[in-house]
């Protein structure tokens, strides 16, 4: 009998499994190859946007870009040049530079297109910041755009940041692709 009972405690003991620390898990988004469609039904000018997205007109034609599966959206915002180009460069300069408090760093990317007449900058912002990314695009003489990203999340810049990688390329290639009228 004894040896029974030492058989069960052995075999109840004997049986624990040791504990380990988990392996470190990351998260991997992937995001589809992006396709872009034109989008021509604007007054001032037109671009390509990824298909995955959806252009929502808001107020007196100006669009928005809403990525739903990312929660974010890209604001666009349009104005006419009248002797005031240097005031809404200031503006533009200005707005990347309200999330200094919580940016690492916000590099500038300078965008020139000769042939379309299309001239601006993509602002990064690294960090914790409201919005990361911030462009504006000019002929100098008669149109004026800038863009705004936002996700509509809290801003952690660790979790964001693959969408924020691939938001860009969208950006750049809105950036590439628009064209006065």
């Amino acid at each position: 009998m004894r040896l029974g009972y030492a058989l069960v405690v052995f075999l109840i003991l004997g049986c624990a499994s040791e504990s380990q620390p988990k392996p470190n898990g990351y998260l991997r988004l992937e995001y589809p190859i992006p396709t872009y469609v034109p989008f021509t039904s604007l007054t001032n000018f037109s671009m390509e946007y990824n298909s995955l997205s959806e252009v929502k007109v808001r107020n007196q034609a100006i669009p928005k870009i809403v990525y739903p599966e990312m929660k974010a959206t890209l604001y666009l915002n349009y104005a006419t040049v009248n002797n005031n180009l240097d005031s809404l460069l200031n503006d533009a300069y200005k707005l990347p530079y309200k999330h200094i408090s919580k940016a690492e760093s916000i590099p500038e990317k300078i965008f020139i297109n000769e042939r379309n007449k299309v001239y601006g900058t993509l602002f990064s912002v690294v960090g914790n910041a409201a919005s990361q990314h911030q462009f504006f695009l000019t002929d100098s003489t008669d149109h004026f755009l800038v863009g705004s990203l936002y996700f509509y999340a809290r801003p952690n810049f660790d979790s964001i940041y693959p969408a924020a990688v691939y938001l860009e390329k969208d950006i750049v290639h809105l950036m590439e692709t628009l064209k006065w009228k």
